[in-house]
């Protein structure tokens, strides 16, 4: 597939380096040169200098023989624009723009994105992307990483081993002996910041990650089982009253109308726009770094404070400023992936990264047909990927222990008439199966042949 990726930032970065492992023939523009000459020299894609909603620029990134635009600059207006050029131009089939002004996703101009108007097939808004996984995070305490699969039969969650923890130090194939009921297989592990792909002899160490598979039913028993019987925030701090803050709010407002919620902003004018728009969170302006503010705040008594203002250094010193004057649980939202490595370190529980979850996002919207959705876990580490089984694919009709898995994949879950399924040496797949894997970022490119289906476009 002939893609074009507007923007050599983060994201555009990712998304190319992502699709350029699995072959695919990628060019990226972008007006800085020397970002455009650092994604050449990294990555097997092709580079422009220039405008990407330039008619010219994207004829000669070669939009005419493109399947997808993928739009991810920093102006929303160039990422419209490109789309709507390559559309009328050059009859590119699929288009994504990311677009971060609310104005223009507003639901009163719904009609803006149709195809007699600018045609863009998918509209990303990281704002709101950002404030549905603090969201998912907040409904299991406890835990860093919940991603729901197969409409919420499954989930995938991320653990972090504390001293404590019951299981560190036990083989993962006594993990069934021990908890015979519990439908549980854990894909992933983070040890010391290097990803492993478990097998049943490794052992869980204090300090260590640990992303697992888990039946809906059974979450509040998986996590009792890692050490973790926290309750769901009753009462919520966030930090920051931006988009994500106010969509974040306006969330909780909708789905957890029990929980307490209120925002610290420092301008007062967004503090009085953003209360005007909500109807049961308290509104205080002032500095999240001041004790006075946080106490006015009743950061003592708050279960989970979410910081998740513009600024990274902000978000991490109020995060800890939080937990020391007693708050139980720290959700910080972090763009710079510099930091990830010092916070473990720190006394901050979760982590969200905007550009993670964007390209994750866009990821999804990427690949279609057998393959339901694809999560990146962490970046360099894999992929969470929801696929269907077809009657052709070498997964069906045999025992697991007969199929060849390839190196770095892990099946999860099997899903199965709305029923979950441990898979085991002799659990034989069916066609339509929704099968849930973890591929390591090395063997991404594998699960298409495992699967006997070419991951199919729009």
């Amino acid at each position: 597939m002939k893609v074009i990726v507007c923007g050599a930032g983060q994201v555009g970065f990712n998304i190319a380096r992502h699709l350029a492992m699995e072959n695919n023939d990628v060019t990226v523009i972008d007006q800085s040169p020397d970002l455009v000459r650092r994604i050449g020299d990294t990555l097997d894609v092709n580079g422009v200098v220039g405008q990407a909603s330039h008619p010219n620029i994207l004829e000669q990134a070669g939009a005419p023989d493109t399947d997808m635009l993928i739009a991810v600059t920093i102006s929303d207006e160039v990422n419209m624009v490109a789309c709507q050029v390559s559309h009328s131009l050059f009859d590119v089939p699929t288009k994504i723009a990311r677009i971060r002004e609310q104005a223009y996703l507003s639901p009163l101009w719904a009609n803006l994105f149709s195809r007699e108007h600018m045609p863009i097939d998918v509209i990303i808004s990281p704002e709101i992307e950002v404030a549905r996984a603090v969201t998912r995070r907040l409904q299991v305490p406890g835990a860093f990483e919940m991603i729901p699969l197969v409409d919420d039969r499954v989930k995938l969650l991320g653990v972090r081993c504390e001293d404590d923890c019951p299981l560190v130090n036990t083989p993962l194939r006594q993990l069934t002996q021990l908890f015979p009921d519990l439908n549980i297989v854990i894909v992933g592990l983070m040890r010391e910041n290097e990803p492993i792909v478990p097998s049943s002899d490794d052992q869980m160490l204090p300090g260590d990650e640990v992303y697992f598979v888990v039946d809906s039913d059974q979450v509040s028993r998986a996590m009792a089982a890692f050490g973790h019987e926290e309750t769901e925030a009753r009462r919520l701090l966030i930090f920051g009253g931006g988009n994500i803050g106010l969509f974040l709010a306006q969330e909780i407002e909708r789905e957890h109308h029990w929980v307490r919620t209120k925002i610290v902003e420092s301008s007062p004018k967004r503090a009085e726009s953003i209360a005007m728009k909500l109807d049961k969170t308290m509104v205080l302006q002032g500095d999240v770094l001041d004790w006075e503010i946080l106490e006015e705040a009743g950061v003592a008594n708050t279960e989970t404070v979410v910081a998740v203002t513009n600024d990274d250094e902000t978000n991490i010193l109020a995060s800890l400023l939080a937990k020391r004057y007693g708050c139980q649980r720290a959700i910080t939202l972090i763009n710079k992936g510099t930091y990830e490595s010092l916070i473990n370190s720190l006394e901050i529980d979760v982590t969200v990264s905007p550009g993670n979850i964007t390209v994750s996002t866009i990821l999804q919207h990427i690949r279609r047909g057998r393959i339901h959705s694809v999560h990146t876990l962490r970046e360099g580490f894999g992929e969470l990927i929801e696929a269907e089984a077809l009657e052709t694919s070498e997964l069906v009709g045999k025992p697991l222990r007969e199929v060849n898995l390839p190196s770095g994949v892990l099946l999860g879950a099997i899903v199965r008439d709305g029923e979950m399924i441990c898979p085991g040496g002799s659990t034989v797949v069916e066609p339509h199966d929704r099968v849930v894997l973890f591929a390591a970022a090395e063997a991404i490119r594998k699960v298409e042949s495992m699967f006997s289906v070419q991951l199919e476009y729009f």
